[in-house]
């Protein structure tokens, strides 16, 4: 009696497709297994996204356990079967779960809640630094360990030396900038108020080095003849509020910015504007910006 060896049908495996992948080939291997067009996917992930991100986690999580075109292990589980011997690519598997998790729940760990960012450029910068190439031979888990140590070193070296070359660039602008726009620290940063009470609290100038000042000369009752006021920021805004029964005589300008005097706006490069009236208490305003916005409005009564 002859024996026949039945054969069942293949069973199909979900991996990621190696011939039809924009990215990682997530549709392209979800296309194959569901046998549906890939196109179906694309567009799905993609509106996933737009509607809050959620595409671009559920593309990362598939593309790590859905194993390649013709392998056995998916990155995660490789990473969970080598953690002992290779602990680089399950820091980077965890650092791209948290910011998922953080993605899906809008943590705010980070100013504005976007830590998940970050940690997902560090675990993709990870995974992708100790990826195992197709045409590299066959190692122990301890060579490939110490591989991934050397790669980790490399890729943190030239990142410090990208950043601070980045910072240096930086800082040669900073300077440029500061010599042409005339930059003095020393004058002060941040935001400043001056709530003049009267003519005795006026004083003759008002300076700021970068930042926002903000002169309220409304309540000030000035004397008969010229009154002098000299304004300055450096780089930022400044925000002159006059009183609304004296004359104006001011002068206005900015080197790179716009200038709004009374309503009349000019904007651009080395830019002047000029009020003169007359009248028995004249308020003399000089008025300078470096770098930013000026503004001259009337008070209202």
């Amino acid at each position: 009696m002859s024996e026949h060896t039945v054969e069942g049908p293949a069973v199909k495996r979900l991996e990621r497709s190696r011939s039809d992948r924009m990215l990682a080939g997530v549709s392209g291997g979800l296309a194959s297994y569901f046998e549906i067009h890939p196109a179906f996917f694309r567009v799905g992930f993609v509106v996933l996204t737009l509607l809050g991100g959620s595409g671009i986690v559920i593309y990362l999580a598939a593309a790590l356990v859905m194993p390649d075109e013709g392998k056995e292990d998916s990155v995660v589980s490789a990473a969970l079967r080598n953690r002992r011997d290779r602990p680089w690519p399950l820091i980077g598997i965890a650092l791209l779960g948290v910011a998922g998790v953080l993605l899906l729940s809008h943590a705010t760990l980070w100013p504005g809640g976007d830590a998940w960012i970050v940690l997902l450029i560090a675990g993709a910068a990870i995974l992708w630094v100790t990826r195992q190439g197709k045409a590299e031979p066959a190692t122990d888990a301890k060579q490939l360990a110490a591989r991934d140590s050397r790669r980790i070193r490399r890729f943190f070296v030239a990142l410090a030396v990208a950043f601070f070359s980045l910072v240096a660039l930086v800082l040669v602008a900073a300077a440029i900038f500061a010599a042409v726009v005339h930059v003095h620290v020393g004058r002060g940063i941040g935001e400043r108020t001056y709530n003049v009470a009267g003519f005795q609290d006026l004083r003759e100038n008002y300076r700021l080095g970068i930042g926002r000042v903000v002169l309220d000369l409304s309540d000030v009752q000035l004397p008969a003849g010229a009154t002098h006021v000299n304004a300055r920021v450096d780089v930022g805004r400044l925000d002159v509020i006059v009183p609304p029964d004296v004359a104006l005589r001011v002068h206005g300008d900015t080197q790179f910015g716009d200038v709004n005097l009374l309503g009349n706006v000019s904007g651009g490069h080395d830019v002047e504007r000029s009020v003169a009236q007359d009248g028995k208490r004249v308020l003399v305003l000089d008025a300078h910006v470096g770098a930013g916005s000026l503004r001259v409005n009337r008070a209202v009564r």
